[in-house]
């Protein structure tokens, strides 16, 4: 099915090119743009349209909680290609929200304009903030952060002396937390566990990230939750559960992200936990594939998981653009994310959400260690605080040497991975 004059009403800027054969990927985050941009290095001359609700090109989300919030780089240097790039590459980007995803008669339904065929698909459609259910939540000062718009509107907010409220720390509320306190703000932030990042980190790890906030002047209200916030036009304070009063003058929830597969109720593509994909990106319906926040992927080394950072969009994008050309192999990627907070910098490899060991290499007390996460005797992933090195960036670096463990599933004796002397390429 090819795509042709139907579509000419509702894109942006260009006519779409009629071809025998058509890709849609259905989302412009970095996903998106990376399968476009890998379809075309990877010869393929068909249509391509690229679907997004937002109206920038794509690009990364990082800095929106860092750097960009606080005023010290734009966006320039993270989008995906520069904007000029999809004209040039006729590839037609489409600004709308997609309705309903119709597998039989291989068409994407917008909220405004007429549908648009496809060939084959690629889902990329990211996550949605989840919000907090509570009284007030819809007053004016109480923000989420995702987007540009959201980004920007929080910076407007940041003076110096301001006061805020963030609820969860979670990665994007402690980078936001750790930002508008370089900003001058004061904040206050409220956490359902014992320390920021202690669900994903651990214990041990969470109580380095609670002294650091805590250094930084942020008050950390520990094992509570906002239970409404109040305000006569806008917020003005935050009640928690244990009825504390935090005065604010803004406040920003973090409390996660969910799969966005709205539009695919229905659509026979199978949904738990975002959509279901096999080791090379693949659903369970014919020519329709997904990648990104959205993917619940079968990987090989840490079975079926999805996984919402930088890295894997990027790379998963490209991973399922050369599936869809019968070209790809499977995704095996040994995961990795990075944050920064304050001087702090974080890296991590692999995957795990339990495990029995957590091995210290380095000092918890310097901030400056590498921690090893073990279950059943095998290194599933690594932590890397102010140590380490970026393993994408550094492959004779500690923590690309981690990535190597955890990809062999090594299992190390534990003293030899916590003594300073032993090569962690010997282990």
């Amino acid at each position: 099915m090819g795509a042709g004059a139907d579509l000419e009403p509702i894109v942006q800027s260009q006519a779409v090119p009629t071809h025998e054969n058509s890709i849609v990927i259905l989302g412009a985050g970095m996903s998106g743009g990376v399968a476009a941009r890998t379809l075309r290095e990877e010869g393929y001359d068909g249509t391509i349209v690229l679907i997004g609700h937002e109206p920038t090109p794509p690009f990364g989300r990082p800095p929106l909680s860092k750097t960009y919030l606080r005023g010290e780089e734009t966006l320039d240097g993270w989008m995906v290609v520069p904007e000029r790039w999809y004209e040039d590459n006729r590839v037609v980007r489409v600004h709308a929200t997609a309705t309903r995803l119709d597998t039989d008669t291989h068409q994407v339904h917008l909220q405004e304009g007429g549908p648009v065929p496809f060939d084959r698909l690629l889902i990329t459609t990211g996550g949605l903030n989840r919000t907090l259910e509570v009284p007030g939540a819809e007053l004016a000062g109480v923000h989420q952060l995702r987007t540009v718009a959201e980004s920007d509107a929080i910076k407007q907010e940041s003076r110096h002396g301001a006061r805020a409220v963030v609820v969860g720390m979670g990665f994007i509320g402690s980078e936001v937390a750790a930002s508008l306190t370089q900003m001058g703000v004061r904040v206050a932030a409220v956490l359902p566990g014992a320390s920021p990042l202690e669900s994903v980190l651990g214990p041990e790890v969470g109580q380095v990230m609670a002294s650091i906030h805590r250094g930084a002047g942020v008050e950390l209200l520990s094992r509570s939750e906002v239970v409404r916030f109040e305000g006569a036009h806008r917020v003005e304070r935050a009640i928690t559960r244990q009825g504390r009063r935090l005065p604010c003058d803004f406040a920003v929830v973090s409390v996660g992200i969910r799969p966005a597969v709205d539009a695919l109720a229905s659509s026979g593509v199978a949904v738990e936990n975002g959509v279901l994909v096999d080791e090379l990106c693949r659903t369970n319906v014919p020519e329709v594939f997904a990648a990104g926040d959205v993917a619940s992927h079968d990987h090989p080394l840490f079975g079926r998981i999805r996984v919402e950072h930088y890295n894997n969009a990027e790379k998963q994008g490209a991973a399922a653009a050369r599936s869809m050309l019968g070209i790809g192999a499977p995704y095996a990627y040994v995961h990795t994310f990075w944050s920064d907070q304050y001087d702090l910098k974080l890296e991590y490899v692999g995957h795990v959400r339990r495990w029995d060991q957590f091995i210290v290499r380095g000092s918890l007390d310097e901030r400056r260690f590498l921690g090893f996460y073990l279950a059943d005797g095998a290194v599933k992933a690594a932590v890397g605080v102010n140590r380490g090195g970026d393993p994408e960036l550094d492959e004779h670096g500690e923590m690309a040497a981690a990535a190597r463990l955890v990809a062999k599933r090594a299992q190390p004796d534990p003293p030899a991975l916590a003594d300073e002397t032993r090569d962690l390429n010997d282990l």
